[in-house]
């Protein structure tokens, strides 16, 4: 993740749109058991448009790999592409880093200046979801 925000922080702001819905093209196809069954997944009310997260750890404790599932759809592209940064950049990683996440990681990409306030609410959003299913998932 961290290599991710540096490549955002690197680019003019106008680049950094362009490699955010470079990512939107990178989010992956949700696996069959999502597909048709968004009741399976949480949705992020946080975002305007029909956004939905799971997270599956590998096991309970901190060192367990995370993996990150969106939807979101194709007409919200820097909704998109925010989830696409955010499974790639959070897919794998022991679970204790993800929580460990500071809360304005979405702000670090410098995105402040390109997307509107809202989105990038959605955007927090987000992420909340996914450390609190994170917090779900290795509790004890």
């Amino acid at each position: 993740m961290a290599e991710i925000v540096e490549d955002f922080q690197a680019l003019p702001d106008r680049e950094r749109l362009q490699l955010l819905l470079e990512f939107s093209q990178g989010l992956r196809p949700l696996p069959a058991e999502f597909e048709g069954h968004l009741e399976k997944m949480e949705r992020v009310d946080e975002c305007q448009s029909p956004v939905f997260i799971s997270v599956e750890v590998d096991g309970q404790d901190g060192d367990s790999p995370v993996h990150l599932h969106v939807s979101a759809p194709p007409e919200a592209p820097t909704t998109r592409g925010f989830a696409g940064v955010l499974q790639e950049g959070l897919e794998g990683l022991p679970a204790q880093v993800v929580l460990d996440l500071p809360g304005d990681v979405c702000h670090r990409l410098g995105l402040d200046q390109a997307v509107s306030p809202l989105r990038m609410r959605g955007m927090t959003g987000m992420l909340a979801r996914v450390k609190r299913q994170v917090r779900v998932a290795t509790a004890t």
